[in-house]
């Protein structure tokens, strides 16, 4: 199904970062996003709690015959992704196995400092990926829950934002971390200020374009690029629509964002104890 579009899903906004790569990498592709904005964070919940919820955005995408979805979320691909790819039959990405890639790829003193949620952390998803790719790494995650709330908000500059990140960047630094995954993709937003508090020898591994250069080998191994003559379509669906989300959704994909639909899960349990939406 090459003009089938491609499936983005995450907690909020930060999705968009992915999404901003994608049309950069892959411009012909007809993409939807699916935003789950009623029920973020995702970062403080359980597990089983993010396995549901991000089932039910995969089933929502798949309602929209999408060819290869992309979990565009940390805490959703460390609690989520292997159940998603035994239940569903298409490719699915996420966006920690890459990032864990690039970061061994980028590290000189074997020392990589990570960035996310609490749940991502919780999950030790990232040093269990790079550990795979080289067991002589140290990895130390560092939890950072107010940063999405202040991404949400717009706040990604100034005195504020900078006071909470020297806070959460210290003991990445008093290890001497050289590589450092930005592990949500809410965080990209921050890199500027982030790479200001760190300085320019330390590398910052953001995840989207990494997720992306996945997805561009699958794709080609399934001849499934589009071949429709321009610029893909662009479809965003959230489960709430805050007053300033088109402003702020604007900048995390660099670009205007008008046209955002509303949509509410509705669900009934059938006997075999299955969703149907």
């Amino acid at each position: 199904m090459p003009e089938a579009p491609i499936g983005v899903f995450d907690s909020g906004l930060g999705g968009l970062t992915v999404v901003r790569e994608l049309r950069r990498a892959l411009p012909k592709e007809k993409i939807v996003y699916f935003g789950d904005i009623a029920r973020l964070p995702y970062g403080i919940k359980s597990e089983s709690q993010i396995r549901n919820f991000s089932c039910e955005n995969t089933e929502f995408l798949l309602h929209r015959n999408v060819k290869a979805i992309v979990i565009a979320c940390n805490s959703s691909s460390s609690a989520a992704y292997s159940f998603l790819k035994s239940r569903f039959p298409l490719p699915i990405i996420d966006v920690i196995r890459p990032a864990a890639e690039w970061a061994v790829q980028a590290t000189r003193n074997r020392k990589i400092g990570v960035m996310a949620t609490q749940a991502t952390v919780a999950s030790d998803a990232y040093r269990k990926a790079i550990a795979k790719l080289d067991k002589n790494v140290h990895v130390f995650s560092h939890a950072c829950p107010l940063l999405v709330p202040f991404v949400e908000e717009g706040i990604l500059e100034g005195s504020l934002i900078e006071s909470v990140l020297s806070r959460y960047l210290k003991p990445l630094m008093k290890r001497k971390m050289d590589t450092i995954i930005l592990g949500c993709t809410h965080y990209p937003l921050l890199r500027k200020t982030i790479q200001k508090l760190v300085g320019i020898k330390v590398k910052l591994i953001d995840s989207a374009p990494a997720a992306v250069s996945e997805l561009k080998e699958i794709l080609t191994e399934q001849h499934g690029f589009s071949k429709q003559k321009g610029k893909g379509s662009f479809q965003v669906f959230v489960s709430d629509l805050p007053g300033s989300f088109l402003n702020i959704g604007s900048k995390f994909l660099g670009e205007p964002l008008n046209d955002v639909k509303v949509v509410r899960f509705k669900y009934e349990i059938t006997k075999n104890g299955k969703w149907v939406l």
